[in-house]
């Protein structure tokens, strides 16, 4: 079987797309993916086999949403996070297959340029900041801050990670008072640690974010 384009959509024909899904120029549907009718998808984003893709959920421009991930409802992937294999999105903190709660569905937003490696659990209700790192495996359960390079179960934070996708040469915390900085050997970017917060300076020549 052969894909088809559709308004500039490949999609491969074992995938199921709901009437009212709206997706983006470019973007690629492949192999037994359900998208429904809900969902709004950006431009240039690709989803992996056996993807599902709930009516209440938001995917911006060049995500990469990979083989085996069910994004559920009440989810948002701004732009350019990529979802591992396996990943998994929970939508409901404290489900009973007997107790209906659907009307109790928590947000999760993970903003830019995100990382959710294979097999990581993203517990509903969190914010995962630009540019953070999951590994894999990992379970999260409460917010994460841009640029947190985060491991383990339950999830904490082992270091930071650059827009480039390496990790920098900065101390988890730093004293009050104290800063630390470095400079990315890839792009040149100057990444600034202040009480707690990554500052992100690219270089002026920078182009690949």
């Amino acid at each position: 079987m052969s894909t088809s384009s559709v308004n500039g959509v490949t999609i491969h024909p074992t995938a199921i797309v709901d009437e009212g899904a709206q997706i983006g120029e470019g973007s690629r549907v492949w192999h037994w993916v359900h998208v429904c009718g809900g969902a709004q998808i950006g431009k240039g984003v690709s989803l992996g086999q056996n993807v599902f893709v709930g009516n209440q959920v938001f995917i911006g421009d060049k995500c990469k949403v990979q083989n085996n991930v069910s994004v559920y409802d009440n989810v948002t992937l701004e732009e350019g996070v990529f979802c591992g294999p396996s990943m998994v999105f929970t939508n409901v903190y404290n489900p009973r297959s007997l107790i209906e709660r659907k009307d109790e569905y928590r947000n999760t937003l993970v903003k830019k340029g995100a990382t959710l490696g294979a097999n990581c659990t993203i517990v509903c209700g969190v914010k995962i900041g630009e540019y953070a790192f999951i590994g894999a495996g990992a379970v999260v359960n409460q917010d994460v801050k841009p640029y947190a390079l985060m491991v383990g179960v339950p999830a904490k934070q082992i270091g930071w990670m650059s827009v480039f996708g390496e990790k920098l040469d900065l101390p988890v915390t730093a004293q009050e008072g104290l800063s630390f900085e470095c400079i990315c050997p890839n792009t040149g970017a100057r990444y600034a640690l202040n009480d707690g917060i990554i500052e992100y300076t690219p270089k002026e020549t920078e182009s690949n974010v």
